[in-house]
Formats: structure tokens, sequence, C-alpha cells
């Protein structure tokens, strides 16, 4: 018995087919992974809930202020995996999702709670001896797997960026016609901005850190790197700083954030308190910044690169190529960052600013502009005399050769002052 071809094995059928199992393959793969760490996820929150917030509660070890600030929503958020849990496990990914998306907020406060949480944790078992007792005893249990509770805190955080990744697999080997694809490419959204705003958390926390850390290593409290609203830290490090009147270099270590380059000095090792400090030499803003390398394009050693201020110069050089070469790219970052913020509020600033109106378009000027064929080597002379009743004002007097600033400003009081011009009867005659 032969068989004759069906129309539907053609080459470019097959190819199609072919694609569609190798997406089939990877989501069931993604989906198997997804089951298996939200069960591993689960069970982990659990031991948060059950050995930590509940005895606690239930004890009365920690006050209620101090535990919602070290747990926070991580029992809300227990609960929602759970029901997310159950549907992955019986294959409804979509309908999962989609009924766990509403409930990212208490991931969101989570997220924006957790360095606080963090804070309070460390003054507890600092300072309460009852709580640092019950926190090792319940960390012995043989349920914790050597896990302690500082472990145990960050995972919901690092689940959110795992959830994004898995949404992404399942949702690009997805046919846009399966019933699921909608509900997934909603949730990779929803996931998404969840996620960034925790690493924009992450990001702020560690900035913060930093202008602390540099905050305590210069000296005094003449120079305040904190607090400031919107300053970044990008870099520091020690730069030759060459003299602009041929003296020899001096090495000084710079500190650059995002609105302001710091230029200090090694205090004295001798100093009782200060040895291991920085003392701050100049402040400057790098807003008017401008920033050239002067040599070091090529592949030499070292390099040179130019800083002018408004009121000062700077010359920076290192003979490390590499080193100058990402200096001068973050300056030159940082400055061109902070001069388009700049260019757009001039130019929201021009947009609101109402057009100033010309003497000639205002209501109140006087006279109207002598004609066009108006030759602009004449002079208007204006010569008023006082008349009785209906007499008229007569202007005579030679043509003067240069208009002095009285008479400009004479001429200028009677056009802002229509009433004396109609009490007077002015009139001009164009000589």
């Amino acid at each position: 018995m032969s068989y004759a071809p069906s129309p539907t094995s053609t080459p470019g059928n097959r190819s199609v087919q072919e694609q569609r199992e190798r997406w089939d393959r990877k989501r069931i793969r993604a989906a198997r992974e997804l089951v298996q760490t939200e069960r591993s996820y689960c069970d982990q929150l659990d031991l948060v809930t059950t050995y930590f917030v509940e005895i606690l509660k239930a004890k009365g070890t920690l006050r209620q202020d101090i535990r919602e600030s070290i747990f926070s929503s991580i029992k809300s958020i227990h609960l929602v995996n759970q029901s997310l849990l159950t549907s992955l496990e019986q294959g409804r990914l979509g309908v999962g999702f989609e009924q766990f998306c509403p409930h990212l907020q208490h991931y969101a406060t989570y997220a924006d709670n957790f360095h606080t949480a963090n804070k309070v944790l460390l003054v507890q078992m600092k300072k309460n001896k009852a709580f640092r007792r019950f926190k090792k005893l319940q960390e012995s249990r043989a349920e914790f797997r050597h896990l302690k509770l500082e472990d145990l805190l960050p995972l919901p955080l690092r689940r959110v960026q795992q959830y994004k990744h898995f949404l992404r697999d399942l949702t690009e080997n997805t046919h846009p016609d399966h019933p699921e694809f909608q509900q997934l490419s909603r949730a990779v959204r929803a996931v998404s901005e969840v996620a960034q705003r925790v690493q924009d958390n992450a990001r702020s926390h560690d900035n913060h850190l930093q202008l602390r850390r540099v905050q305590k290593l210069l000296k005094g409290r003449k120079t305040k790197v904190l607090p400031a609203p919107g300053r970044w830290y990008i870099r520091e490090g020690w730069l030759k700083l060459v003299p602009l009147k041929g003296a020899d270099a001096k090495p000084k270590m710079f500190f650059l954030f995002s609105d302001i380059l710091l230029q200090t000095k090694p205090c004295s090792p001798m100093h009782p308190t200060s040895g291991d400090k920085f003392s701050c030499q100049h402040v400057y803003p790098l807003r008017d910044c401008t920033v050239d390398k002067v040599f070091g394009h090529t592949k030499s050693r070292g390099g040179l690169i130019s800083l002018t201020f408004p009121k000062a110069k700077l010359l920076l050089m290192s003979s490390d190529q590499e080193d100058i070469s990402d200096w001068f790219q973050s300056l030159s970052l940082a400055v061109g960052r902070l001069t388009s913020k700049s260019t757009v509020v001039n130019r929201r600033d021009e947009l609101c600013r109402r057009p100033l109106r010309s003497a000639a378009e205002s209501p109140s000027a006087g006279p109207s502009p002598a004609p066009e064929n108006h030759q602009p080597g004449r002079k208007r002379l204006m010569t008023t005399t006082e008349a009785g009743a209906g007499g008229q004002a007569t202007a005579t007097g030679p043509p003067e050769t240069e208009e002095t600033e009285g008479s400009t400003s004479k001429r200028m009081k009677l056009a802002v002052a229509p009433g004396s011009q109609q009490s007077s009867g002015l009139s001009c005659t164009i000589l």
C-alpha cells in the first residue's frame, strides 16, 4: 500500500511546524522551572511567617510597630503567592498571573520599606537581648537549613526579577493566537514596572551609602555632600593637577558627582583624628563646565584633560591611559546631562514668557511712526507754544543735526501720556 504525500507536508509547512514545536518545548521547560522555583519560594516564605511573624506576635517579644517595620507586607505576599502556586500547578499560567498582578502592590510596599527594615533589624539585634536569643533559636531549626533571617528577607525582591525573566520566556515562546498570550503579555508589563521600582530603590540606597562614605572621608563640616537631592556619586580617584604657571604637578584626590567636582588633598598622617581623611580645597559646579581632552587620543602613555569653569581652569593629568579616558568620559556625560536639563528648562521658560509689546503696538502710544518714504536724514521737531481757547501749536525752529538724550526722553513722555497731549492740542509738522 502506498500513501500519496499530503498537501500539508510541504517544506514550508514543516519548518513552521518545527518552529512551533520548539516554542512548545521551551514553554514547557520554562513553565516547569517556574513551578519548581515557586514551590521553594513559598516554603521559604512560610518559614518567615510561621516561625517569626506569627510567634513574635503571639509572644509579644517585639512591639507591633517594630514587627511591622521589619516584616512589612511579607505575610500578604505569602498568601498571594500560595494562590499563584495553586494556579501554576494546575497549568493555568495566564489565569494565575492575571489574578496575581493586581496584588503586586504588596511587593512595591515591601521594596520601599526594605532598607528601613534592615536598619530596624540591626537595632533590635543590638539592643533587644530577648529578640536576639529568639532569632538564634529559630534559625537553628532543621527547616531553615542554615539560613538566617537576613537571607530570607530579600527573597521577595529577588523573586520579582525572576518573574520578569520567566514571563518573558513564556511570552516569547507562546503563539499570539494562544488564549494565554494576552494575559502573559499584560503580566510582563505589570511585573516589569515593579521590578524597575525595586532596582531604582536599590540604586538609590547604594548611592546614599556612597554619599555618606564620602562625607565621612572629608575633614570638618564645611563641605556638605549630604543632604543634596538629586546628587549621584559617580567616581573618585587620584589625578595630577598641572599648575598653569609651570610648577610641578601635584597629586590630588577628586570626587566626581552628578553636579559637582571636589578637589581634595590628604590630611597629615600625624593628625590624631583626621589622619585618614581628606581636606576639601575646591568645589567646582559642573553646570557651566567645558571638558576637553588635550592629549591622550592615541595609545600614548597617559593623557591630559582640560576643565574650564567660569572662574577657574583645571588641567588634570594621569599616566594611565585607560584611567584618564574613563575620567574624560565620566566628566563629559555628567556635564552633558546637566546641560540638557538646563536647556529644557530654558526652552520652557521662553515658551511661557509673554512677548514685550513695542511702543508702536501699545494702545497708549502717541503718534504713529513716520511713513515708509520718510527720509532717514530728516528730523521731526516738535515745539509747543501755548495758545488761547481754540488755539493751535506750531512746530518751529531750525533742524537739529543730533538728537540728545533729553529730547528723546521728552518724546517718550509725550508718547505715554495721551491725556496731556489731548489737553494741549499738540500738532506736529514734518520739516
